[in-house]
């Protein structure tokens, strides 16, 4: 086990800590989302709310995936065969599937819940 993975483990460890907040953070904006589209609210309003839904997304799944990181354990970080083993206990296979069900809702939510809105043309003179 090298000192470098001794302070990313404890990085992950602290960072995974505000993971229930974040992913609070993140339902709450996919909620807005929902409450906007529910109102016929205009593209513009959409567009704001999908990306700030993206931008939750985001930090929930950096928190999970340090989580995740810090529940394989110290010698995952140098050892990718550590690391697979890791990932077949209960808890490492829990913090995958969080990491793979945000990454997909990230996806999703890139590909069809953010509009596309028209840029401006500047006036011809």
């Amino acid at each position: 086990m090298s000192r470098e993975a001794e302070v990313r483990y404890h990085a992950d460890q602290e960072i995974a800590k505000s993971f229930p907040e974040l992913l609070g953070k993140a339902r709450e904006a996919e909620r807005t989302l929902q409450e906007l589209r529910a109102a016929d609210a205009d593209e513009v309003e959409l567009r704001a709310a999908g990306l700030a839904f993206d931008r939750a997304l985001t930090e929930a799944l950096r928190a999970a995936e340090a989580g995740q990181r810090a529940t394989f354990g110290v010698k995952a970080y140098d050892d990718r065969i550590a690391r697979r083993k890791a990932k077949a206990t209960p808890a490492g296979a829990m913090w995958t599937a969080e990491v793979n069900r945000l990454r997909t809702l990230r996806e999703e939510n890139r590909l069809w819940g953010i509009p596309r809105v028209p840029s401006r043309v500047p006036a011809a003179r």
